[in-house]
């Protein structure tokens, strides 16, 4: 295989999008809610959010792994995708738990570690860009 790390990723991002997007069809079959959000249905939010999100963030850090990984090392590049999906896996542990007065800890884990995850890759790509000259 040509691209691995980028193959893993992007395979469990679509498993994690499957099950999210399974999710929210179930909660708005029970919830009879073609659109919107069932009236503040919180299962059917959670849901909803929870498959957006990452339909939202997969793409650009699949494309950015994907652009890197012919040139990088494999190692730390592998950690940087495998610190991508925790953080994705995190948010939506996080969306689905109760909200209290703050977001529950897995959410932040989540946004923050995909946001440093976003900073590394960006900064490596453009790093790349530089280099070759392009």
């Amino acid at each position: 295989m040509t691209l691995p790390i980028t193959a893993v990723t992007a395979a469990i991002c679509a498993l994690l999008l499957l099950i999210t997007a399974i999710d929210t069809v179930r909660q708005r079959m029970q919830s009879r809610t073609a659109f919107g959000d069932g009236n503040g249905n919180a299962r059917l939010i959670s849901a909803s959010w929870s498959n957006g999100n990452l339909a939202e963030h997969a793409p650009l850090a699949i494309i950015m792994i994907a652009l890197l990984e012919p040139s990088a090392d494999p190692r730390i590049l592998g950690a940087v995708a495998a610190v991508f999906v925790f953080a994705r896996i995190c948010h939506i542990f996080g969306l689905y738990a109760p909200m209290s007065t703050e977001p529950p800890l897995g959410r932040k884990i989540g946004v923050i570690g995909t946001w440093l995850t976003y900073a590394v890759l960006i900064a490596w790509t453009l790093y790349a860009f530089a280099r070759v000259g392009n």
